[in-house]
């Protein structure tokens, strides 16, 4: 989900195709799911994997390799049927043999009870297939090391681009491949235990390991937004060994939750996950033979993309960075503060801006090769609704007096339009001065900053409602049958393997339990008990959130509701407020994307031990490579989070920050109390409550008609990143899905299924590699000053308001 302050992680949604029943055959990945399930899958392998093979066979190990055309011979793959013929015409020399037989004939008759489970995984299982490996440890190490650097360092950049699962999936099984073939294969003793460097031919259950090690923690943890706006805002550095305690507390906590939540979300065949599905059938198409004809392949297509969005990236980034935003109307009325606004990108609102830089398109929305075009087409509808028609109504009328500030920024303001300086409220131990306050006067915000905030209120409740309305019925029929329904077949599957005990997730509870009061008490971050009350919120709402998004792919989020607890509770305290948000929110969306993981690896049988192991070793080792990054970046980035830092400006950070004030320091008391300007928007609560009854009535009228495709929580979700988003990256964004998810998918579709994802990940890996390269290689260079090498051409947007011009 998207967040009211705009500090999400991008998302993207599942499905463009309409079925009536969320069991419908499963054709393909890419239409795994009505085009209501909409919601950020929360997987690691979330935004990029919804290749569209059909399934056809079951995991082979001796697969050809990936390096080569897709032609080459394999084992012929025998279907469930001819196996089922096979088996019972064996001769069997005795009654047990017999029984034996079909015992084994019964179990490989035996499937998921829901259709679109049983189009997606595999019922049967090797037990003796290897799979917590040398080249797991190897490559799931290398991944982790290279997602966490160059997430972590995109993070404070302008464009903030951000690699995801596919990338690991896609380059994991060549180098998979590879290390089968060139490690020796010599056995090694250690400790009592015989190990192999190269025990075979690289399978499925290693590829499924090596991707959950390197994405269990790859994006920049939400404690580190703490860590950033204390040393750079509140200038109170937390330390790098208190920032690490506190980033692997909230990181890890999640896993205690997320074991003990088990019984409930990942046993029951009724919670399905649809998001790991998409996931399932990825590694499946890698490890299963598909013919889609054609000679190239999906990872020489990467190679071809990596490259050439290496080299392109040199251009917008170093040698013509205004090609990264071309804002038309700036350029036709560059001293017309109107036009500026309503052009600019990271001041204004995107009109006619338009780009040949790749970062612009992905970096804050993610690719959008992997979002459906039908869900495209609501979030831009919302997005134009809100930037492109409330936004100018309410700006350019005065509303709230906020006329004579930039249209649209995170920024805060006092009264008169000037910035606002925190630190002449604030005591010495960064509290709210009240007569400080009183004498300096209140915060202000922008119009569309504010209006955000009240789409943000209304998406939280109209996301509840259209999950009632839409999978009420089919959320309780799953809770009944989650308690009738025996073990299915992948639950008796998983029993050949060792479980992992309770006992480790609750010490691993006590631990970090213990260690978050430390910390919170030793560097006075909150009370003790605040800690406690922060711990009950996932402790509460983990299962049944967990089971709403189980079933319909929606993860209603929580972090309004600790910023009001945490507000009203502790008023004039802005780092209270993001630590109790961290504990009290993060870590409960960590559980769920650790469970959506557990649910994975259920489908996938990988063994329960061996997940946990990666899990913890992956986010133990990201947790050390982004705070290294980050605190580098602080240290030797001059002007880091300011416009004169450019591009290290940290968009996320500073609408973090604006969120640590109105929450924290000022407090939802007086952001919207009654003597507020800004109290309106809390009656938003009550719209988002109607909005989609009359949506879900037309639907259910017209059940084929153009109704059918609106999807009120994604076309609002829009409003939780603006800010900090820019509005011309949407724009673009939009585009790319046009031509991608639309006109290729729909006229070259076989192209599009055999290569969209190769490369997107390409294009992705190719610009984050390259623009670490520059980074190093120009840091202390400069271009000559012409008008290609400036990146921003509309001046006038982010230094005041229209009010300004025209009363000057």
């Amino acid at each position: 989900m998207l967040e009211v302050d705009g500090q999400s992680r991008m998302y993207s949604a599942i499905d463009d195709t309409v079925e009536d029943h969320p069991s419908s055959q499963l054709r393909s990945a890419h239409e795994i799911n009505k085009p209501d399930i909409s919601d950020v899958p929360t997987s690691r392998f979330d935004t990029e994997n919804t290749l569209s093979p059909d399934i056809v066979g079951s995991h082979n190990q001796n697969q050809p390799s990936p390096l080569d055309s897709d032609d080459t011979p394999v084992p012929e793959y025998r279907p469930d049927s001819e196996l089922k013929k096979s088996t019972e015409s064996t001769p069997a020399s005795s009654a047990d043999d017999k029984q034996t037989v079909k015992e084994k004939a019964s179990e490989e008759e035996e499937d998921s009870p829901y259709e679109i489970v049983r189009h997606s995984v595999s019922n049967r299982d090797d037990p003796t297939m290897y799979s917590l490996t040398f080249r797991v440890w190897l490559l799931g190490i290398m991944f982790t090391g290279v997602l966490s650097f160059v997430n972590q360092f995109f993070f404070y950049r302008q464009n903030q681009l951000s690699l995801g699962g596919s990338v690991v999936q896609l380059l994991a099984f060549p180098a998979g491949y590879v290390l089968s073939r060139v490690l020796p294969r010599r056995k090694f003793t250690t400790f009592g235990w015989t190990w192999s460097m190269n025990p075979g031919p690289f399978n499925i259950k290693e590829h499924v390991l090596i991707s959950i090690f390197a994405t269990a923690s790859s994006g920049s943890p939400y404690a580190i937004d703490v860590v950033t706006i204390k040393k750079i805002w509140y200038q109170s550095d937390l330390g790098f060994v208190a920032s690490l305690l506190f980033i692997l507390t909230s990181q890890i906590m999640g896993y205690s939750f997320a074991g003990l939540a088990r019984k409930f979300l990942v046993y029951p065949a009724a919670m399905i996950w649809p998001a790991s599905l998409i996931s399932v059938t990825l590694f499946r198409t890698f490890h299963e033979v598909q013919d889609f004809g054609g000679k190239m392949s999906r990872t020489k297509m990467f190679w071809i993309c990596f490259i050439g969005s290496f080299l392109w990236y040199f251009v917008p980034n170093f040698l013509i960075p205004a090609l990264s935003y071309i804002a038309l109307l700036c350029y036709i009325a560059p001293n017309n503060v109107i036009a500026n606004q309503l052009g600019d990108s990271y001041n204004g609102l995107g009109m006619l801006n338009f780009t040949l830089d790749w970062s612009t398109i992905s970096s804050n929305m993610g690719s959008p090769i992997a979002y459906p075009w039908v869900m495209a087409c609501n979030l831009f509808a919302g997005f134009v609704i809100v930037m492109w028609i409330i936004t100018p109504i309410g700006y350019y009328s005065n509303t709230w007096g906020t006329g004579n500030m930039p249209i649209y920024t995170a920024r805060l303001f006092q009264t008169n339009g000037s910035a606002y300086n925190i630190h002449e409220i604030m005591t010495p131990d960064q509290h709210l001065d009240e007569a400080k306050y009183a004498e300096y006067g209140p915060v202000r915000m922008t119009f569309q900053f504010a209006i955000s905030y009240g789409i943000g209120f209304a998406a939280i409740i109209t996301l509840l409602v259209y999950i009632g309305l839409h999978y009420g019925q089919e959320i309780y029929q799953r809770l009944r049958q989650s308690r009738e329904i025996n073990a299915d077949i992948h639950h008796k599957l998983m029993q050949h393997y060792q479980e992992v005990p309770h006992w480790w997730y609750v010490v691993l509870f006590v631990i970090t339990f213990t260690v978050s009061i430390v910390i919170c008490e030793v560097y006075h971050m909150m009370p003790w008990y605040w800690v406690i009350i922060a711990t009950v919120v996932p402790l509460v709402f983990t299962i049944p959130i967990g089971i709403i998004q189980a079933v319909s792919n929606q993860q209603p989020g929580l972090n309004v509701i600790t910023e009001f607890i945490i507000g009203y509770g502790m008023p004039g305290n802005p780092i209270a407020n993001v630590t109790f948000k961290v504990y009290g929110y993060i870590t409960m969306t960590q559980a769920l994307n650790l469970v959506s993981d557990l649910k994975l690896g259920h489908y996938m049988k990988i063994p329960p031990r061996h997940m946990f192991v990666v899990q913890l070793a992956g986010t133990i080792l990201a947790s050390f490579i982004e705070l290294g990054v980050a605190y580098w970046l602080m240290n030797s980035v001059p002007n880091i989070c300011t416009p004169e830092g450019y591009p290290f400006t940290c968009i996320s950070a500073n609408t973090f920050y604006s969120a640590s004030v109105l929450w924290g320091l000022i407090g939802p008391g007086k952001l919207f109390g009654t003597s507020s300007p800004y109290h309106p928007v809390l009656y938003l609560f009550f719209v988002g409550a109607v909005i989609p009854i009359p949506i879900w009535c037309l639907q259910r009228k017209y059940p084929q008609s153009f109704w059918r495709h609106i999807n009120i929580p994604v076309a609002i979700s829009i409003a939780g990143a603006m800010p900090p988003m820019p509005a011309a990256s949407v724009v673009n964004w939009f585009i790319g899905c046009f031509v991608f998810n639309y006109l290729i998918h729909k006229y070259r579709h076989t192209w599009w299924q055999r290569y969209a994802f190769s490369l997107s990940a390409g294009l992705d890996s190719g610009l984050a590699i390259s623009g670490i390269v520059q980074f190093g290689m120009f840091t202390k260079v400069k271009m000559p000053q012409w008008w290609g090498a400036d990146a921003e051409h509309c001046k006038l947007a982010p230094t005041g308001g229209f009010l300004d011009r025209i009363t000057s």
